[in-house]
């Protein structure tokens, strides 16, 4: 089993739980691999918009972070692999700067992650999983629902097509993302449609998806990210996925992995 999306304690909105910690309940859970994948700091010029600015690692931390990562895996070696990675965020207009970063740091990473938390409507930028009244502002500032569904397929679209240089992620970070608060914020009756003309592209270009199970956990979510019919719609296509628990705590290693069809996901070979 492997699991290829868990944050650390250098998640400023996460726990403080030891990388450690982590590792053995990993090992008692019977991980053969895992993956972590801290959210990588943000552009230099971007501003965050959530309200604590506490969306990525600070950039001060990567050198040690990488340098734990680095020791821990020789130290645990004979239990499992670790492999050191980082969920990077694609954002529309700051693709030089992510290039650049990508450049200095991929040759350092073993696996990794891209994602979209950030979509830029007329009046401001929006963490759109931050909370529902930051979901709800964006909905508005976009004029509907239907058109922030619409704008954040769109941008993940972009993540896909963009060129961020030979270290850019393959795999593709909770592709339902902005289904997070769905049952307070239904989706539109055709957003399925986004996401089937998503994993087209997403196969073109040679994706990997995160079958994120942290979506199981949340109050207005309740399901898988992607949730199970575009799940099986990916995997007929022969897009591989690779289970995610998306933890921000040592506890929540395999969330939701009792949820996702298991039969989907692509075994982990040493």
């Amino acid at each position: 089993m492997k699991d290829g999306h868990i944050h650390t304690p250098y998640c400023p909105h996460g726990s403080k739980d030891s990388l450690e910690n982590y590792i053995e309940n990993a090992v008692k859970a019977g991980y053969s691999a895992l993956t972590f994948t801290e959210h990588a700091p943000l552009p230099a010029s971007f501003t965050d918009p959530a309200p604590a600015g506490d969306s990525s690692m600070d950039i001060k931390d990567l050198e040690n972070y990488l340098a734990d990562l680095n020791q821990l895996q020789k130290k645990y070696q004979n239990d499992l692999t670790i492999l050191k990675g980082l969920e990077v965020d694609y954002i529309e207009g700051y693709e030089k700067e992510i290039t650049s970063f990508l450049e200095t740091y991929g040759p350092e990473l073993d696996d990794s992650i891209l994602s979209v938390h950030f979509l830029k409507g007329g009046r401001a930028w929006y963490c759109i999983d931050y909370s529902p009244d930051m979901f709800k502002e964006a909905a508005e500032d976009f004029g509907s629902v239907e058109a922030l569904y619409h704008s954040y397929y769109e941008t993940l679209s972009q993540s896909v097509i963009t060129p961020l240089g030979t270290y850019k992620p393959k795999r593709i970070g909770h592709m339902t993302l902005v289904r997070k608060f769905q049952e307070l914020y239904p989706g539109p009756e055709n957003w399925q449609a986004y996401a089937s003309r998503f994993l087209t592209l997403a196969k073109e270009h040679g994706f990997e998806l995160d079958y994120n199970g942290a979506g199981t956990k949340k109050p207005h979510c309740k399901e898988t990210y992607p949730p199970l019919a575009i799940a099986r719609e990916a995997s007929s296509m022969g897009i591989p996925l690779i289970y995610g628990s998306d933890a921000h705590t040592a506890s929540a290693l395999k969330q939701g992995w009792d949820t996702v069809d298991q039969s989907l996901v692509k075994p982990w070979r040493r």
